[in-house]
């Protein structure tokens, strides 16, 4: 199965939805219709500050996957960050998630990203694999430290 990508638009709204709710369901994230919706919406209206592709055919895909963007002064530029990636279990283990990690990369480098972080938590094994595989690496003395301002929802 091909990992295609394509920008989520304001149509795919309905779509995008489902998977982050299956997506926050299955990994314990707290949220409702509302906040998802809120979140999603402006990204695919072409908020600056990130996308969301949708993995797979459009009418119905498989996963999806939200980008998030800044600036690094360290890394000379603009930045990223995988905010959330999902892949429908039914269709896990085909090599998609790999693909998406290793082809978005290149496409964002090619636009002038410097690089491409993510956040996994230490236990989840299948996930460090993952991203092992698409060179994803931890940051030698960093780890990622949150300041929550505001409450979700």
């Amino acid at each position: 199965m091909s990992a295609q990508l394509h920008l989520a638009k304001p149509a795919h709204l309905d779509k995008v939805v489902e998977l982050v709710e299956a997506f926050h369901a299955e990994t314990e994230i707290t949220s409702d219709d509302a906040h998802r919706r809120a979140a999603i919406e402006p990204l695919l209206h072409g908020h600056p500050y990130g996308a969301v592709y949708l993995i797979g055919p459009p009418r119905a895909p498989v996963g999806y996957i939200v980008l998030t963007f800044g600036w690094s002064v360290e890394l000379g530029g603009m930045d990223g960050f995988v905010d959330e990636l999902y892949i429908r279990p039914p269709v896990r283990g085909r090599g998609i998630a790999t693909e998406v990690l290793q082809n978005l990369p290149k496409m964002l480098a090619d636009v002038g990203l410097k690089a491409l972080h993510l956040e996994v938590d230490y236990e989840n094994e299948q996930a460090l694999r993952l991203y092992g595989r698409a060179r994803f690496e931890p940051r030698e003395r960093y780890f990622l430290m949150t300041k929550v301002l505001a409450k979700p929802g």
